[in-house]
């Protein structure tokens, strides 16, 4: 595990890697959610939105979807990755 700040840019790349995505996109929404909790104050690292299109995705329900997205995310949420929302296109 490392201390180093958790970026959209890392979690894209952990994504392509373990899911092979076609379309991908994370946006880190932290600055939206300073004051709430899980907010860690610098206004990033904290809250992200994945929008994912992937055909290791295709035609599985939607709790198998997001949950193979938090297992490729484990590293950055026990680094304090509060939140994920997850758009599967």
């Amino acid at each position: 595990m490392t201390d180093a700040p958790i970026t959209a840019p890392a979690m894209e790349a952990a994504l392509r890697a373990a899911l092979t995505p076609t379309r991908l996109e994370v946006l880190d929404e932290s600055y939206q959610h300073e004051g709430h909790a899980g907010a860690n104050g610098t206004g990033y690292g904290t809250h992200f939105r994945v929008r994912i299109a992937s055909p290791s995705l295709t035609g599985l329900p939607r709790v198998k979807q997001h949950r193979l997205v938090y297992d490729a995310l484990q590293e950055f949420i026990e680094r304090g990755a509060h939140a994920i929302a997850i758009e599967v296109l």
